[in-house]
């Protein structure tokens, strides 16, 4: 079977093959370096059924989105 990798919003990739759940995507109050606040989006991806093998994926509202949207494209 050939690897679908998709890259993370941090920059790393991950094969959308070995993917089993995806979380709804939530968001959260943060605060920048420079102490403005903000809002972070987050969406938690697991590579098996044990909680050892999800990954927390958090970037902006547009880079979450666009992930998740290419995870459902690639299947």
């Amino acid at each position: 079977m050939p690897q679908r990798w998709v890259k993370l919003p941090n920059g790393n990739v991950i094969d959308a093959d070995r993917i089993v759940t995806i979380s709804k995507p939530e968001s959260y109050p943060k605060m920048d370096e420079d102490g403005n606040d903000g809002i972070e989006w987050s969406v938690l991806i697991g590579t098996g059924l044990t909680r050892d093998t999800q990954v927390s994926v958090t970037g902006s509202k547009d880079e979450i989105f666009a992930f998740v949207g290419k995870l459902i494209a690639s299947g």
